[in-house]
């Protein structure tokens, strides 16, 4: 909904130049980062997982989780998640490659190395 509004007569220039402003300074600064690194890795979450409908009622908690894997979307460059480790309770969690553009093979590369070397 909140998109919606966004993009509706009037608001248009004010958010989504803006935005589209905001998203070329975030693919910039993960070119510059790829000039020096083959890969990124990076948490996926904020905290471990939680068992599945635990926080349904706060939404919050729940967007927050996204935080980290939204800047690779939204430079639209290659990312994805390896297993790494369990919590104290054993629930999952996990690590997240992010690559420069067309990366993937080396993500992928990088991603079998990792669980080949923690046993996953």
């Amino acid at each position: 909904m909140l998109g919606t509004f966004a993009l509706s007569a009037g608001y248009a220039d004010q958010f989504y130049s803006k935005a589209m402003k905001v998203r070329t300074l975030i693919k910039q600064d993960f070119d510059q980062v790829f000039e020096k690194v083959d890969a990124l890795l990076t948490p996926v979450a904020t905290s471990p997982a939680f068992k599945i409908g635990q926080n349904t009622s706060d939404p919050l908690t729940m967007y927050r989780q996204d935080v980290f894997t939204a800047p690779a979307s939204l430079a639209g460059v290659p990312a994805l998640s390896v297993p790494v480790g369990k919590s104290r309770d054993g629930l999952p969690i996990g690590a997240q490659l992010i690559g420069p553009m067309l990366g993937e093979g080396k993500l992928l590369q990088i991603a079998h190395w990792i669980e080949k070397s923690l046993g996953n």
